[in-house]
């Protein structure tokens, strides 16, 4: 049985995954049917999947000083989940408990993984290395949540910059709080 691989990314509508402005966390448009989404999508057991950059990026929020409290109940649970770091460059041991760092070619890690985990993948940014995943027919389903804004002038980091074509079925279509909507589809290559 093959484990499946979930790419799951916040965006502005215009496709930034990231911004260097004043929105605040998810754009300042979280609501409480959002999180309570969020945390569901993280109760059962997974395999987070991360590049070095989006790891790092989270590192300094495991720092055993840090207050956890401040966590929406899904990071806690992402945090809490074991990990794979793709990195040739960070090397073990890491903050992030239960964490391997695999340093060889990412398509082979993750079909390795994919054969032999157990629980589902899953990967929460690290745009790099998704990009490379989805060309490489890895990823099972993208789910992007789109939160209500345009950051034309503060976004950084397109989501697809660098993917190939890909055609989209939409496997399911929720809009929470009235305004955040999150589509999940599967991707197949556009022939």
């Amino acid at each position: 049985m093959t484990a499946t691989y979930t790419f799951d990314i916040f965006s502005t509508l215009d496709g930034f995954a990231n911004h260097n402005g004043d929105w605040g966390g998810y754009w300042g448009k979280q609501g409480p049917e959002f999180l309570a989404y969020r945390a569901a999508a993280y109760r059962d057991p997974l395999r987070m999947v991360l590049g070095a950059k989006t790891y790092s990026s989270n590192a300094p929020f495991l720092n055993a000083d840090f207050d956890r409290s401040l966590f929406d109940g899904w990071i806690t649970r992402m945090f809490d989940s074991p990990v794979t770091v793709l990195s040739s460059r960070l090397t073990e041991p890491l903050e992030w408990p239960d964490t391997t760092i695999e340093s060889g070619d990412p398509i082979e890690v993750v079909t390795r993984l994919k054969a032999e985990s157990e629980v589902p993948l899953r990967s929460h940014g690290s745009l790099t290395l998704n990009r490379a995943l989805l060309n490489a027919g890895l990823i099972d389903t993208i789910e992007v949540t789109i939160f209500p804004v345009i950051s034309g002038t503060t976004g950084v980091d397109r989501i697809f910059d660098g993917a190939d074509d890909f055609d989209l079925e939409l496997l399911e279509a929720r809009t929470f709080d009235g305004h955040t909507q999150v589509l999940t589809y599967r991707p197949t290559r556009h022939s």
